[in-house]
């Protein structure tokens, strides 16, 4: 028995066509749809005195994470953001609350010091690679944990050539106040040291807790010692209360510290009195990739303007993404490892770590001084 093609052989192509292109369509959306979500989390301060240093590093992270999705990735990025309010209490739920997520595959985070050495435990226990952002004690990587890395340099970094600058060109006598946190300690502890050894003297030293907003009586009595300026080794609130009461006070003197204050805030907080406070920074170096940030942040249309912490906290994601990218989001170990190996040239230079997880990046120490309202290079 024979069969006879005829007029409907057309639509029978027609319609095998039709059906090979459904079934394509079909397999590319299954193909998509499967297509695994990883999560990267975001830890830092979004509430509270020193939000303006989360909320600006937070837009940088959400700023990496949204260009490497558009750029076409195997997986599809989703970020996790959470606020530790500088609170190391708040910080460890945050890190627990990411840890206990199969799918995040690493996070970054922190501003404040206490808050890093209260998190980097939870991370480490949970395999889950961590890479601090902002916080600059020296204790959160000189214990070698394989699971943290940082790309900021420490608190040593900055107060060592501070403390050489004063001695010569502050004073031979200096007043240390700080607030009793890890990073105020490290901070005194570490001038001290570097103040001393280029031939100042430490003439009082004071420490108070974080949240004190009354310095009168602190002051008054680290007056009586004559320093030829205060160090002070907090962050932004207590910083502007201090200077602002010193002036009260009539201490004409200057406030020196490295850059836990080197903040628009700390101008709003002490006012007038704010001038001729000065902050020893790590100065920024521009490169091509500082400056396409600078031009996409402003077109991203943020809310917050960028501070010195929205290229750490972009080059952090970054870094995260492109050791994915190389090692794949199944072994958590492999990803660390391979963060501990990066070469990343990025918005905060060229970034390498060293044995402890610790930035390589060199320092040049800036000056900064708040002149007619507003921090200005020396």
């Amino acid at each position: 028995m024979t069969f006879k093609l005829g007029a409907g052989t057309g639509s029978f192509s027609a319609l095998l066509r039709a059906s090979t292109v459904a079934a394509a369509v079909a397999w590319g959306a299954a193909t998509a749809s499967a297509q695994e979500t990883v999560k990267i989390g975001f830890i830092g301060p979004l509430s509270g005195g020193n939000a303006q240093q989360g909320l600006s590093a937070r837009n940088g992270f959400q700023l990496a994470i949204d260009q490497a999705n558009k750029a076409g990735l195997p997986f599809k990025l989703e970020a996790v953001i959470l606020d530790d309010a500088a609170n190391p209490q708040t910080g460890v739920a945050a890190a627990l609350k990411l840890t206990n997520d199969p799918q995040v595959a690493a996070a970054t985070g922190h501003w404040n010091s206490g808050v890093a050495l209260a998190t980097i435990q939870v991370f480490q226990r949970a395999n889950v690679p961590f890479i601090v952002w902002g916080a600059i004690s020296p204790k959160i990587t000189e214990r070698n944990n394989p699971m943290i890395s940082r790309v900021v340099t420490t608190l040593v970094n900055t107060n060592e050539p501070l403390a050489k600058w004063a001695a010569e060109s502050v004073g031979k006598k200096i007043a240390i106040v700080s607030d009793t946190s890890d990073y105020g300690f490290a901070n005194s502890q570490n001038f001290s040291k570097f103040y001393k050894a280029a031939g100042g003297a430490i003439v009082a030293a004071e420490a108070v807790p974080v949240g004190t907003t009354d310095f009168r009586a602190l002051l008054t009595k680290v007056k009586g010692s004559a320093p030829d300026a205060i160090y002070f080794g907090g962050v932004v609130t207590e910083a502007g209360l201090v200077r602002q009461q010193m002036v009260e006070l009539g201490m004409t003197i200057p406030m020196i510290g490295v850059d836990g204050f080197h903040d628009a805030e700390f101008i709003k907080i002490a006012g007038s009195a704010a001038e001729g406070t000065v902050s020893g920074i790590v100065k920024e170096k521009g490169n091509p990739q500082l400056e396409k940030l600078t031009k996409d942040y402003q077109a991203a249309n943020f809310a917050e303007p960028a501070t010195t912490y929205t290229k750490n906290a972009f080059d952090s994601a970054n870094i995260l993404v492109e050791a994915i990218k190389k090692v794949g989001t199944k072994d958590k170990a492999a990803i660390a490892k391979a963060i501990r190996e990066t070469q990343y040239d990025g918005a905060m230079g060229h970034t390498s770590f060293d044995e402890n997880g610790q930035t390589k990046l060199p320092v040049e120490l800036e000056l900064r001084t708040v002149k007619n309202g507003a921090w200005t290079t020396r």
